[in-house]
């Protein structure tokens, strides 16, 4: 089991809070508490498992500060809740019974979408507001691509959030704020589900996982809060470069 000396505490406390921030603003914080975990010397799948675990509260603290958005839409989230909940059990079966090397071959792979999509969010932002539909329609289509968000979410989860943010501007006619109070609910029940299964199957590094959870509590609230006075332009460099610093780490 890794050590954590106190600088190192602190530091996986601090990558919890600034993930707890940017998840519930626009997602892919993952791509802060990972890369961390990495450089404090947990392996890949270990530090996945306690990053997911130790966002849930965070998952929960991002819904309560966004709850005034989520007034009188609680039966719409319900019916996307059934496909994030079946894809975040999913993606998290395939992480435990995939071998650990196709994990650290696939994870670089999905960081490199993941930091392509958050470059160019500010354009995908663009698009969606040209093209809200005028009524909603959740039909199959949405709930397909749900699912599949939740399947990536429960595997690996950096720029879920984005996804989701994509696929429900593209369905819903709802304003942004909204579609972001309905990613942070879908969002945080992929993690939820995908923490009970690994809580179930695996040994969980506490250590790490208390510490990010104590950190994206209160970040969550921050990014509820501050979150949208933030530069984005600098949140989407800070991302870049610790996505890249994980990338190097993966492969090396």
């Amino acid at each position: 089991m890794t050590e954590l000396t106190v600088l190192e505490a602190i530091l996986v406390v601090l990558a919890g809070a600034g993930a707890g921030m940017i998840n519930t603003v626009v997602g892919s914080g993952t791509l802060i508490t990972f890369p961390v975990l990495l450089s404090v010397g947990y392996p890949p799948i270990t530090a996945n498992v306690a990053n997911n675990v130790g966002l849930v509260p965070g998952s929960v603290s991002g819904v309560i500060g966004y709850r005034r958005e989520l007034d009188g839409v609680w039966k719409r989230v319900a019916r996307l809740a059934v496909a994030s909940l079946l894809g975040g059990i999913t993606g998290a079966v395939l992480l435990l019974t995939l071998p650990e090397a196709a994990f650290e071959a696939i994870v670089p792979v999905f960081i490199v979408i993941a930091l392509v999509m958050i470059v160019f969010q500010p354009r995908i932002g663009a698009w969606l507001a040209t093209r809200r539909p005028p009524t909603e329609h959740a039909g199959p289509g949405l709930l397909a691509g749900v699912f599949v968000a939740g399947v990536y979410g429960g595997y690996f989860g950096a720029a879920q959030g984005i996804l989701l943010l994509a696929l429900l501007g593209l369905s819903l006619p709802d304003d942004l704020q909204r579609i972001n109070a309905f990613k942070n609910v879908l969002a945080g029940i992929v993690n939820f589900v995908a923490a009970i299964v690994f809580i179930i199957a695996v040994d969980i590094a506490w250590l790490p996982a208390g510490l990010i959870a104590i950190g994206a509590v209160a970040g969550a609230q921050l990014g509820a809060r501050y979150g949208r006075r933030l530069s984005p332009t600098a949140l989407r460099a800070v991302i870049v470069v610790v996505g890249i610093t994980a990338i190097v780490r993966l492969l090396a």
